[in-house]
């Protein structure tokens, strides 16, 4: 049996480990070398780690699973009547090129969506890739030196306003870093400026910060947030994104123009445009959020063989109601486990199974020391809550390497609230 796996991220990865020394030839397909550890993009855009840190090799993942295949590709199309991937960009500049499958599993991921407005990310880019990482922790860093050499204090002022677009979880722990980063790490590294003077404006159209969490939680969360001097600016919306100014609406229908140099977006899920080829070729639509409905078994509807998990897919039950289910990394990874299980039972002709996702609980990092947790039921905060997010994440980082340099990096930033990447690579040395 030839299984394609299309995205190395957390379900396709997991669907292939999962289906090691099965009697299955795999080929996994992905535009990256790397597999991303995606919780913790944030710590390289503020320079807590380096992006090696929480990347792997894919290659290096899966050298002793023999039954795997690895490409590095772009894929462009999909034939499902004739049962062939269609990948563009191989390294050796082939395009066009039909990768056969007997069984197909596309784990494409999503992206934030700028509601329309895609000119936006330009100046506000989004945290979802290790690029994007490296592309903001330059312009962060770029910010406060610019703010150093300004004299114009208005024109100062602006480089040292940084507006987070989103209170998720994503928006929240990079609102909190980027606080630490003035107030903790800084200070001392500049003569001309204070680099505490800067101002975080944490931006969400809501009324609260962490909506997936119990209320009790936010209110917490949005309380650390204050403390490390985060501005929480709640029921405003970004209506417009410039060089230099940011335009917000009140839910009044005010409209306030606010000086900022430095945008960051975090708000808003669109799935991956793979999810519309994916659609297109099944005859099938996507949702508001660009999703391809799958069964209960995560197939597309008239195509047993083609599974679709993660953040570009949304499950409906026996019935055909829709099942909800948040965005995160264990939805994904749980699913691709469960696909290798449907497969391996249809391998031994066996009844197949219908997803079922295990809420393990809720995490999110606000600062040093300061975090939530709601873990089926049990709601944590503070300090034990940090404990456990940094345990989770560790527990579930790519590579004993990885998980080696990532623990040595968080006790040393702990002792010393030092952050030793802070490195401006990558592009020009202007953000404006």
């Amino acid at each position: 049996m030839r299984v394609v796996v299309v995205g190395g991220g957390f379900g396709g990865l997991q669907a292939v480990r999962s289906l090691e020394g099965a009697p299955v030839e795999l080929t996994l397909i992905d535009r990256q070398n790397y597999h991303l550890f995606q919780p913790l993009v944030y710590q390289v855009a503020t320079g807590a780690l380096s992006p090696a840190e929480i990347a792997s090799p894919l290659r290096g993942i899966l050298k002793r699973q023999k039954n795997v295949h690895v490409l590095l590709a772009e894929v462009s199309a999909f034939d499902l009547e004739r049962r062939f991937v269609y990948v563009n960009e191989l390294p050796n500049g082939e395009n066009g090129v039909a990768i056969p499958y007997d069984v197909l599993i596309v784990s494409a991921g999503s992206r934030y969506s700028y509601f329309g407005h895609d000119e936006w990310q330009a100046r506000a880019p989004e945290l979802k890739s290790l690029e994007g990482a490296v592309d903001i922790r330059a312009r962060i860093l770029t910010a406060f030196e610019a703010a150093e050499v300004e004299r114009d204090e208005t024109r100062r002022k602006a480089w040292l306003t940084f507006v987070v677009v989103g209170a998720g979880p994503t928006g929240v722990e990079i609102a909190g870093q980027i606080a630490e980063l003035a107030r903790d790490t800084l200070p001392n590294d500049f003569r001309s400026m204070d680099p505490r003077s800067a101002r975080v404006l944490l931006v969400e159209t809501a009324d609260r910060v962490l909506t997936t969490f119990p209320a009790s939680l936010s209110k917490k969360a949005e309380a650390a947030l204050e403390k490390l001097g985060v501005t929480t600016l709640l029921g405003h919306t970004v209506v417009d994104v410039g060089p230099e100014l940011v335009l917000m609406q009140t839910s009044d229908g005010d409209k306030e123009n606010v000086p900022a140099r430095t945008v960051i977006w975090a708000a808003g899920v669109t799935a991956s445009g793979l999810a519309a080829e994916l659609a297109r070729a099944a005859g099938t639509e996507l949702d508001r959020a660009g999703r391809v409905t799958v069964g209960p078994q995560l197939t597309l509807p008239g195509h047993a063989e083609v599974f679709a998990i993660g953040d570009m897919v949304r499950v409906s039950d026996e019935g055909g109601a829709i099942v909800p289910l948040p965005g995160l990394a264990p939805v994904a990874m749980q699913q691709g486990r469960f696909v290798a299980r449907v497969l391996r039972d249809r391998l031994q002709g066996k009844e197949g199974r219908s997803f079922r996702y295990v809420d393990k609980g809720n995490l999110a990092t606000i600062g040093r020391s300061k975090a939530v947790a709601d873990i089926k039921g049990l709601r944590l905060t503070g300090f034990l809550a940090w404990m456990t997010w940094l345990l989770v994440h560790l527990v579930y980082l790519v590579g004993l390497q990885n998980r080696l340099l990532v623990l040595v990096r968080w006790t040393f930033s702990f002792i010393t609230h030092g952050r030793g990447a802070r490195l401006i690579t990558g592009r020009a040395r202007s953000t404006g």
